[in-house]
């Protein structure tokens, strides 16, 4: 199983982030993957630290995902590319099938990658318009913006639709991520679980870590 932890930090909390990397060198090799939550308080309720300057000079030596909870994504992409994120995590929700194409078009121009989100709630049937569009999936299982929220379980169908229309693809699943909610995630066909809060909300992140990675 691969794990990623995610970084996820009040607005202006630069520290935290510096924090977190500070653990995540524990047991993170360079070149290993994080996760960063951006959300915007539009289209979550709360607004998260998610600056691509700030990110920058953190000068950090992991591969970053930027997973971006917030209206109109396609204004989002350029300030990353500057930041060197190499994977954007963009949502269903806020999306045409004009947006995600430019989206997807000025990624792959960058020789990066780019997933398809979707809220828990969202429904399969809401994705069909957009699923031509990409070749790897994320998907929430809790609201978008707060980490520690509980995992749930009416996202499996999704994991399970997912698996079957894109057999070969990469599922992400995201969101009160632990032992036993990452069995379930992974038994559904996740390949790739992100947790915040059980990896560093813990006492011990690396154990925390190794542990989901034995799944």
């Amino acid at each position: 199983m691969q794990v990623i932890p995610a970084i996820n930090c009040h607005l202006g909390d630069t520290q935290c982030a510096e924090d977190a990397l500070a653990k995540a060198r524990k047991f993170l090799k360079k070149g290993d993957w994080v996760h960063l939550d951006i959300a915007d308080g539009k289209f979550t309720f709360n607004k998260t630290w998610g600056s691509p300057t700030e990110w920058a000079r953190l000068r950090s030596e992991f591969n970053l995902e930027v997973h971006l909870m917030v209206e109109e994504p396609e204004k989002h992409i350029k300030p990353w590319f500057a930041a060197e994120a190499k994977r954007f995590i963009i949502h269903a929700e806020t999306l045409t099938e004009g947006t995600a194409r430019s989206i997807v078009d000025r990624v792959a121009r960058k020789k990066l990658a780019v997933m398809l989100s979707s809220n828990p709630h969202t429904a399969t049937t809401e994705l069909w318009p957009l699923l031509k569009f990409f070749s790897d999936f994320q998907v929430l299982a809790v609201s978008p913006g707060l980490a520690g929220q509980k995992f749930l379980p009416s996202v499996l169908p999704k994991i399970k639709f997912l698996r079957n229309f894109a057999p070969n693809a990469n599922i992400e699943v995201d969101g009160g991520v632990n032992l036993e909610t990452g069995k379930l995630a992974a038994s559904a066909g996740g390949d790739i679980l992100v947790a915040a809060s059980y990896i560093f909300g813990s006492k011990n992140p690396k154990k925390a870590y190794e542990s989901l990675k034995k799944l």
